[in-house]
């Protein structure tokens, strides 16, 4: 870089101020860097929790549908599932986390009441409740994990990629920045060296 500019004071001026730009840009992207990953391992660990907590309620609501399978028989669990007459609706929109754009689900009729089941009192079955209680549970927490684990790979995404300008930042444009900083500032006073000695030898004749 130093052999691509111009040796003159005003060089100097526009790189000193280039360079104090750069370094606050670069605490900034760190500060990001940093927030973001802190972010990111709160959200790691909520989200393995999440998932324990999907598989159990999965292996709960498959032990309870197979129960009514093979008390009231599957024709009659086939029956219930028709007369439900909600259907889970999802909704994406998205939210900020530190200035990146990660999806916010919400869910509507994801978990039906047993009124809206619409079987009443003498059509239904403990059995038959039981499991749609609990795939009601399993389809709420199948959308919240679906939220956050596809907030974790956007934010690990932007993290890797605000490392990476870090890494630039830091090992590239900041060095060669000051190396021609350097350059310029050796050259002048090689200039004024060689200007203070014409003058002397002026002077002298």
């Amino acid at each position: 870089m130093a052999l691509d500019i111009k040796p003159t004071r005003s060089e100097l001026i526009n790189l000193k101020r280039r360079i104090k730009q750069t370094k606050n840009g670069y605490n900034l992207l760190k500060m990001k860097r940093d927030g973001l990953f802190h972010e990111f391992r709160q959200l790691l660990s909520e989200m393995i929790k999440a998932k324990q907590e999907l598989t159990a309620t999965y292996q709960s609501a498959k032990s309870r549908i197979d129960l009514a399978n093979a008390i009231e028989g599957g024709l009659a669990v086939r029956a219930a599932a028709i007369a439900n007459s909600t259907h889970p609706e999802v909704e994406v929109e998205r939210r900020n986390i530190m200035g990146v754009v990660v999806p916010s689900v919400s869910g509507s009729n994801l978990h039906a009441s047993f009124a809206q089941r619409g079987l009443g009192f003498i059509g239904s079955s403990p059995y038959v409740d039981e499991a749609a209680e609990s795939f009601g549970e399993l389809i709420e927490k199948m959308v919240k994990a679906a939220e956050m684990e596809a907030t974790l790979k956007r934010m690990l995404a932007e993290i890797e990629a605000t490392k990476r300008r870090v890494n630039a930042l830091e090992f590239k444009v900041i060095p060669e920045m000051e190396e021609a900083r350097d350059f310029i500032q050796l050259r002048l006073e090689e200039m004024e060296r060689e200007e203070t000695f014409r003058l002397k030898r002026f002077k002298n004749k």
